[in-house]
């Protein structure tokens, strides 16, 4: 391994291995001073930011963070690199592509090309010379579009998953708020349940309630119910009408173990929902959700800093072409993002970075009670990712999932980030909005008075 070091003044940083120099590079958080890896005041973080933008890019495909040989991610990133789309940048130091990623000449179509020659520890590691205006501008030059049954990522679009959730998966209570969420024009990129139970029957009753209700209202979006990947596979091989598959990544392969899979068990799980056919105009069939601190979590981080072993967990993502991957930025608690500001900037860099390795990036703006943040903070994010272009957000009643116990965004917050921003939702279900009249007529940013006659008897049947 290579010696890093930087000279301050009479003193002089010296890093062991580019594993210490990118987590003392790290902005300070919570769970990298849990783990015992982060600078030790704002003086060594600048030192080794300094250091690291003088590494070439092309050390990170020489010196790998976690072994090659004791981790299927690490082998994954180095197996697959595309050497030919890294060539354009491939002489370029970590400081000179921050650079380049700031110009006028990394623009959408040179970004789209050059992903697959980007690895996660790139990425991960410009993103720690960027200001925050920098994760937004060169995130914004980022466009990443899929498709199941509507078109998700264009630009001038934000989706929204409808996040119906339930603590006793009551159907009715679930009806209800899907309800809600479309009166409000959210569920576009998917509506998806958080089961409370992953048991095999709960999860075909919701799978089947799901499917019943979007093809009795001719819905153009797709239904998830967010159970364990092994779950879905038994419903799969029961019949069940499964759209998209869902499972929870991290960035090393002891850490997906700690969830219970291995990229074996996704490629299978890939494999089974393609073999489906149920996108109507595209297969895009996997939803991955991430968040910093899983692998620390789980004791499963090597030694490697939070923000960089998130990155690592979008080369999982990569290679199933996922229609939707998000972020759950605030859910894990303040032992790794430990307030607001912490939470903004993590936000900021997991939508960032993900996009430049070209993973369609939503984010659930998440905070946990006992965390030092608010929905102020919630309403900055939401705010500067829109800006940013992501791909979606959560929408869940009233901000506050009340089976899962944290605080996110309402279907008010996509409302209001819509108007500000003169976003719309996917054109599909735009359209769908209007035709059923949720919105008005030639508008797609205000809604219809009155309630939609389709609607009428549903609540009154759930009143």
């Amino acid at each position: 391994m290579t010696a890093y070091a930087h000279r301050v003044g009479t003193h002089t940083y010296r890093y062991d291995s580019l594993k210490e120099l990118m987590a003392k590079a790290s902005p300070a958080r919570s769970g990298d001073y849990l783990a015992g890896v982060a600078a030790a005041d704002d003086e060594e973080r600048a030192a080794a930011q300094l250091a690291l933008a003088d590494v070439p890019l092309k050390t990170f495909l020489n010196e790998v963070l976690v072994p090659y040989e004791q981790d299927e991610v690490t082998r994954l990133i180095i197996d697959e690199h595309d050497a030919a789309a890294f060539a354009p940048v491939g002489h370029l130091t970590v400081g000179d592509f921050r650079n380049w990623l700031l110009s006028d000449a990394a623009d959408e179509q040179s970004l789209a090309a050059l992903a697959p020659g980007l690895t996660p520890e790139m990425v991960a590691a410009v993103s720690k010379l960027m200001r925050n205006q920098d994760l937004i501008l060169v995130a914004k030059k980022c466009r990443v579009v899929t498709r199941f049954r509507n078109t998700l990522g264009l630009a001038g679009r934000l989706a929204t998953r409808l996040q119906p959730n339930h603590p006793t998966d009551d159907p009715t209570g679930i009806a209800a708020s899907i309800v809600d969420g479309l009166m409000y024009g959210s569920g576009d990129a998917v509506i998806g349940i958080n089961p409370a139970s992953d048991s095999i029957a709960s999860v075909m009753t919701l799978l089947q309630m799901l499917d019943a209700s979007i093809a009795q209202y001719r819905i153009p979006t797709q239904s998830c119910v967010l159970c364990h990947v092994t779950t879905t596979l038994e419903a799969i091989k029961r019949g069940a009408p499964v759209d998209l598959v869902f499972q929870s990544i991290a960035g090393t392969e002891a850490a997906n173990a700690s969830f219970g899979v291995s990229l074996n068990v996704l490629d299978e799980a890939h494999a089974a929902a393609l073999s489906l056919r149920r996108g109507t105009i595209g297969d895009n069939v996997m939803y991955f959700e991430t968040g910093q601190g899983s692998a620390l979590s789980a004791n499963a981080h090597h030694g490697v800093d939070q923000q960089t072993c998130e990155a690592r967990a979008y080369a999982v993502a990569r290679r199933y072409r996922p229609l939707l991957v998000n972020t759950v930025v605030g859910f894990i608690g303040p032992e790794y993002l430990y307030d607001g500001k912490q939470i903004i900037r993590a936000g900021l860099e997991d939508h960032c970075c993900g996009k430049l390795l070209g993973l369609p990036m939503g984010c659930d703006v998440c905070y946990t009670n006992h965390a030092e943040a608010d929905q102020n903070d919630m309403d900055v994010l939401l705010t500067l990712l829109s800006v940013a272009g992501v791909n979606y957000i959560m929408g869940v009643p009233g901000a506050d999932d009340v089976m899962l116990n944290y605080q996110t965004t309402s279907f008010h917050d996509a409302l209001y980030v819509r108007k500000v921003l003169g976003l719309k939702p996917a054109p599909e279900f735009e359209t769908w909005l209007r035709s059923v009249g949720i919105f008005e007529p030639g508008d797609a940013l205000r809604l219809a008075t009155g309630l939609p006659q389709p609607f009428r008897h549903v609540l009154a049947n759930l009143s």
